[in-house]
Parts: C-alpha cells; sequence; structure tokens
C-alpha cells in the first residue's frame, strides 16, 4: 500500500493499495484502504483538487491528477 499526500500542503489525503508499477494515474474506489477527506478528490486542508471521479472499465474511480499528489 502506498500513502498519498497532497502536493500543495503536505496532508495526508489518502492510504491506497497500489497495483503494479509505474505513477499513480487512478484510484479504484475499492482499493481505498482510509479516505482523509470529506470530499471525494479534494484535501481536506487546502481544499486543492487533486482528482476527478469517473468510471473506468465499469468501476468507479479517481483520476489523479498528478502535479497535485505526492507518492510514498
Amino acid at each position: 500500500s502506498v500513502d498519498i499526500y497532497c502536493a500543495s500542503c503536505r496532508t495526508q489525503v489518502l492510504k491506497y493499495k497500489k497495483g503494479g508499477n509505474g505513477a499513480l494515474v487512478k484510484c479504484f474506489i475499492e482499493r481505498i484502504i482510509k479516505d482523509f477527506t470529506n470530499e471525494l478528490g479534494v484535501c481536506p486542508n487546502c481544499e486543492t483538487q487533486f482528482g476527478r471521479e469517473s468510471m473506468i472499465r465499469g468501476t468507479p474511480a479517481i483520476k489523479v491528477i498528478a502535479a497535485k499528489v505526492r507518492v510514498k
């Protein structure tokens, strides 16, 4: 699993069970372990939008805006 942080204020926004190698492009909602946000895709601290809700292959997901998050 990986921790996902807001790039602007460094607040943790998600804990996510990532599959495979490579950059984080999307987060399937069923794989989110812990959600620290009040509104999905928006940082709770600085209210920067880091992703958009969408359907990918029939599964609800968040399309991540790469410059807005840091993954550790």
